[in-house]
């Protein structure tokens, strides 16, 4: 197999050759969700981008194990090991059991991924499952000498890692100070940087979910989880670690201090990290009160597919700015090029040169340090090109989508229904009394005119070109 991959390791902060610990075999590991709430757009810009990782991956050759944890106990509201558990919070909020907004929201994670076209990994594995391993790595520090108990707590020792910020260049005081603003002083701790490991009664009494251990009732410290799950799937030594940014500190760094203590050898070569999605008012976050979701932008007309193209358009390690005017292009050109490739005939000879040849135009800028941009750049050169044959092209399209999964050769299942010149005519109307209406600044005489039509089967939506309606049941 040509081994041609190269991404942007966060490890050695440079962009290099992707050579995993087995020749042609990939462990790969994902941070999941935090199962409390929705996941926002902004979540699912890095898993969209860590689907096409592994799918890059497998596409070029590699045969690819990949893991995800869900996080349904141990997850702070703070960094500092300290404040509100958010998985207690969903409960509270919701008058549920613990376990069902656990359940309740990593179903719905895993319908948006369904949605975004975005693969189950081959395992997944709530943190619940595997509180035994957890203890046992604890276990393992302390005997090690690199945990120490405090408070009733077990925590980590990071003065006795020869380096502890492996993942920056700068000083512990600027690390701290960029963490988030609600980091408070945990007088337990023998060094500022040190971190739970595993929590006891002695700290908050109402937490739902508790275990036995050698050191009392208790639950695990969120950053033991993702160590413990990868090693049980992954064994001692992982090639791909994937998360968004916001992850690089604490929690990654924590996730390498403790596995490598463990483990006492290096344990995984090369990290991947997605930059953030932003909106006009900076990174978008739950802790914000309402926030976008897959749902949201379905309510607004969007296919979430277009979000997935937007996101491809970019590249994983820039910032990138959401906006509904920026979606209403990406939605135009998506459609365009769906239609061009259903458009494309299909009765001629796959041209087999061809195909190799932008086959592996396509693999090189994957290759190359992911660049999605380029990627769709290659599909719509190919499409253009005169040299190549329709049946050539459509195949090429389908060979691509595996990757890209933007089901560019999937006839679009819409009924449609005829709609006769009466109801054509009333519906004109009602456009234009709700335009008539929004001018005058009467937005509830606007949303009763649109609720009117929807009860007519009729839904209509606001674009740059005008306002869209159709027929939906």
């Amino acid at each position: 197999m040509d081994n041609k991959m190269k991404f942007f390791n966060t490890l050695t902060k440079k962009v290099e050759q992707f050579v995993p610990n087995e020749e042609g075999k990939v462990a790969m590991y994902t941070c999941g969700p935090t199962v409390y709430h929705f996941a926002h757009i902004g979540n699912l810009r890095s898993y969209i981008m860590e689907d096409v990782l592994e799918k890059s991956l497998r596409y070029i050759g590699y045969d690819v194990k990949r893991v995800m944890n869900i996080t349904d106990v141990g997850h702070l509201a703070s960094d500092a090991d300290t404040g509100e558990d958010k998985m207690l919070k969903g409960a509270k909020r919701e008058n549920k059991t613990v376990m069902e907004i656990a359940k309740f929201y990593t179903d719905a994670f895993f319908e948006d991924c369904k949605k975004l076209n975005i693969k189950r990994p081959d395992v997944v594995e709530p943190a619940t499952n595997c509180i035994d391993e957890f203890i046992h790595m604890v276990e393992v520090l302390l005997e090690k000498g690199y945990a120490y108990i405090a408070g009733e707590n077990v925590y980590f020792d990071t003065s006795k890692l020869k380096e502890y910020h492996i993942f920056f260049n700068h000083n512990e005081d600027e690390l701290l100070a960029g963490v988030r603003d609600d980091v408070s002083e945990d007088i337990n701790k023998k060094n500022k940087n040190d971190f739970v490991l595993w929590f006891t009664k002695s700290k908050f009494e109402d937490q739902a979910l508790k275990w036995d251990s050698p050191w009392g009732v208790g639950y695990p410290g969120w950053h033991i989880e993702c160590s413990g799950i990868s090693i049980k799937h992954l064994g001692e030594y992982m090639d791909l670690h994937c998360g968004g940014v916001d992850n690089i500190f604490p929690h990654h760094t924590n996730e390498v201090a403790q596995s490598e203590a463990y483990l006492g050898h290096k344990w995984c070569n090369y990290w991947f990290h997605v930059h953030h999605l932003n909106d006009k008012s900076g990174k978008m976050s739950k802790s914000k009160g309402e926030f976008l979701t897959v749902s949201l932008l379905e309510s607004k007309g969007i296919n979430p597919l277009v979000y997935r193209m937007f996101c491809l358009q970019s590249h994983y390690r820039k910032p990138l700015e959401f906006s509904y005017e920026v979606m209403d292009n990406v939605a135009t050109a998506y459609t365009k090029l769906k239609k061009k490739v259903l458009e494309l005939k299909k009765d001629e000879q796959v041209d087999k040169a061809k195909f190799d040849e932008y086959k592996t135009r396509f693999e090189d800028a994957l290759c190359n340090d992911l660049n999605t941009s380029s990627a769709i750049t290659v599909v719509y050169d190919m499409l253009k090109a005169t040299d190549i044959n329709d049946t050539t092209k459509y195949e090429l399209v389908k060979s691509y989508d595996y990757v890209l999964s933007l089901d560019l050769t999937k006839e679009d299942e819409v009924e449609t229904k005829a709609v006769d010149a009466e109801l054509e005519s009333f519906i004109l109307a009602k456009i234009e009394e709700r335009a008539a209406a929004k001018k005058e600044k009467d937005f509830a005489k606007a949303d009763a005119i649109r609720d009117e039509l929807l009860a007519k089967g009729v839904t209509i939506k606001d674009t740059r070109e005008g306002v869209k309606w159709e027929i939906t049941q």
